[in-house]
């Protein structure tokens, strides 16, 4: 695959779209499990979801799938703003994700605290699954896309004509001619004919 279609809109929104897919359909998986003796709890098992130790995960996923969508429907100053965005997006969520996936005993001893009605942290024994990882690598996905939007931005089309005010329309010979909205900006009244009154 060459440059031109890394670069393209297709692939920039889709390339986004998979990775804030990954990244919302985590937010309900197991990120940590592991190990806790407490006074109240005993000796138990919990597990933390993405939801639960990584709190923003669904809202920067929805942030980066709105922002790539926006990249593709608005105009030159404000994709780049929207691709922008969507980078920020993307280096939030693999920082949030590496955080947790390096330190998984901060939020899972914030759980079990929660859980036995304290404050604070409980020491737990943790170990993550492959979600947070996974994680990482979709946040990545997102900064891809925003790179390879800025690389490619410059070529692409707006939503297209269809969606604009027609300023011109087809004579009976195909030829292009002006509308009358267009005659009435240049100060002729398309209502007076051959020179009559107006009807």
């Amino acid at each position: 695959m060459n440059r031109s279609r890394l670069t393209s809109k297709l692939a920039v929104v889709l390339l986004a779209l998979v990775g804030s897919g990954i990244l919302l359909s985590s937010g309900g998986r197991v990120w940590v499990t592991g190990t806790v003796d407490d006074a109240v709890l005993g000796a138990s098992r919990i597990s933390g979801t993405g939801t639960e130790v990584a709190s923003g995960v669904v809202a920067l996923a929805l942030v980066g799938a709105a922002a790539a969508l926006a990249s593709a429907t608005s105009g030159a100053l404000v994709r780049r703003l929207t691709l922008g965005v969507l980078a920020l997006a993307g280096i939030a969520e693999a920082v949030v994700a590496a955080r947790v996936a390096l330190a998984p005993e901060d939020p899972l001893g914030a759980i079990a605290a929660k859980a036995a009605g304290r404050t604070g942290s409980i020491e737990t024994h943790a170990t993550i699954t492959t979600w947070p990882w996974i994680c990482v690598a979709a946040g990545a996905l997102l900064l891809l896309a925003s790179v390879a939007g800025w690389l490619g931005a410059s070529r692409w089309r707006g939503l297209g004509a269809r969606y604009e005010a027609p300023t011109t329309s087809a004579g009976a010979r195909g030829q292009r001619v002006a509308t009358d909205w267009d005659r009435l900006d240049a100060g002729d009244d398309p209502t007076l004919r051959d020179g009559g009154a107006s009807t």
